[in-house]
């Protein structure tokens, strides 16, 4: 347990080099400091994202989480664009899923770590503070040796990111809760503990844990300290007739895991994408948990 401390301890500290001044964004703008993953309006995204981005601005999100990086660019803006563009619409672009996977060879490694160096590169250009891997490779899911390895390519990442002022992540989804094949350790713990807390923060989908059959806060007490993101996210928009999620434990609880971002995801929903992600705002402001 001191071990788990001094990690949180470490991690604190980093985090609020890495994100200095969020807290005191939200006390001055007045209201919830919560982000949208972006993949929620994808597809009104694909058709106009500038458009998109301004309507989006109006809705109350204090900040987004990218889901488009190709080519060095975000939603084929350069960097710098699309950071004015978002700030341009009372917005921070605080957060960015992407990645490349390792296949377990030396030239997969050195093909990966001259991405990640123009990757980083980038995204410290757009003033992204968080860089989060959403999944990984058959490599890595296929057997021991395979996660091991991909456990010391994402410190590697990490490393990288800590120099450039950023944090690495990773996000799960529900296969990370599966026995590592001919074993009896979870993959998701396994990587929880084989990484290294100073260079590897984990973004947790508490909708997925959930459907993997595991409680987020169970895991927040295990492994206090390394949750820095949570995806708060459930069947549809938050709230809605066929949710089954209860956020509360989980909102009453994210210190203990080290939570700096809460961010919104809507995979699907009953509603246009503008409208659903609305809703779950709306839903959040309204619930007297959130702080």
């Amino acid at each position: 347990m001191k071990s788990n401390l001094f990690k949180s301890l470490v991690i604190i500290t980093l985090t609020a080099f890495a994100i200095g001044g969020l807290s005191q964004m939200s006390l001055a703008q007045g209201k919830n400091n919560i982000g949208l993953q972006l993949y929620s309006l994808r597809d009104d995204l694909n058709k106009d994202p500038k458009g998109t981005i301004e309507a989006l601005g109006k809705i109350g999100y204090t900040f987004v989480e990218a889901a488009n990086f190709e080519n060095g660019k975000f939603y084929g803006m350069s960097p710098e664009e699309f950071k004015a563009l978002v700030e341009k619409n009372g917005m921070k672009f605080l957060s960015s899923h992407t990645g490349n996977d390792y296949e377990g060879n030396k030239a997969s490694w050195d093909a990966a770590m001259t991405w990640w160096d123009q990757c980083i590169d980038a995204h410290k250009k757009a003033g992204c503070k968080f860089i989060i891997k959403p999944g990984m490779g058959d490599y890595a899911y296929g057997s021991l040796e395979g996660l091991k390895k991909t456990c010391e390519y994402f410190n590697a990442i990490g490393d990288k990111c800590n120099k450039a002022g950023i944090r690495f992540g990773y996000h799960n989804h529900t296969t990370e809760f599966k026995n590592i094949p001919g074993t009896d350790q979870i993959i998701y713990d396994y990587m929880l503990q084989n990484t290294d807390p100073a260079k590897v923060t984990f973004e947790m989908d508490t909708y997925w844990i959930h459907k993997g059959g595991k409680d987020p806060v169970e895991y927040f007490n295990k492994y206090p300290g390394r949750f820095e993101l949570l995806h708060i996210k459930d069947t549809k928009e938050l709230g809605g007739a066929t949710g089954e999620m209860d956020f509360k434990p989980i909102f009453e609880n994210s210190k203990k895991a080290g939570t700096k971002l809460f961010i919104v995801e809507n995979e699907e929903y009953d509603f246009p994408p503008l409208e659903s992600v609305k809703k779950s705002l709306d839903f959040l402001n309204n619930a007297v948990y959130v702080k």
